[in-house]
């Protein structure tokens, strides 16, 4: 028997104890592991889950079904892309920067859910998730790679943001100024 591809989930609540009591019921409803429960910024909270993807769904569905009233948005994705746990806790190490992208969402599960189709859109390495904190609920992401690369990233990952209503603003600079990189690596 082959074992499943790990998958990743998240809830974002409206409330503090919303969110604290929707990540007790997600550890019940199915066997994942919690891989973040935190306040995110303007008192959002957000529940982020892995484990097979079934489980995941399941976990993702108890806390949709439960707590419908408090949230803002959510997401399961199978297989994702390699690079995100490195961009969102900031240890991605990108070798040079090429083109620079940035993708601005209202929310932080958009955002994942964008870059995870930017990785697999077009061959670009992604630098940073900044999720929500310090930025008043917004997130962005920052990515690089060749400038066509990074614009069709870019591209994709605004379509699936704005599917849900959640792109807020994208930007492609060609050859970043270095005073400019200081600020980014």
């Amino acid at each position: 028997m082959t074992e499943m591809a790990k998958a990743i989930g998240m809830v974002e609540l409206t409330t503090v104890s919303a969110g604290f009591t929707a990540a007790d019921e997600m550890a019940k409803a199915a066997d994942v592991e919690i891989l973040q429960a935190e306040v995110t910024c303007p008192g959002k909270f957000v529940v982020l889950v892995t484990g097979e993807l079934s489980a995941v769904r399941a976990s993702v569905d108890r806390a949709e079904s439960k707590f419908a009233d408090k949230v803002i948005d959510t997401f399961v994705l199978g297989n994702p892309h390699e690079a995100i746990f490195p961009a969102i806790y900031g240890t991605a190490q990108p070798e040079k920067i090429d083109a620079l992208g940035i993708l601005e969402t209202y929310d932080v599960a958009a955002l994942i859910v964008a870059a995870d189709m930017a990785a697999k859109t077009a061959q670009v390495a992604l630098i940073e998730l900044r999720l929500a904190k310090g930025m008043c609920g917004k997130s962005y992401m920052t990515l690089t790679g060749s400038v066509s690369a990074v614009q069709a990233a870019i591209e994709r990952a605004k379509d699936e943001a704005g599917d849900k209503g959640m792109f807020l603003d994208s930007s492609v600079i060609a050859r970043p100024s270095d005073k400019l990189l200081t600020y980014i690596l």
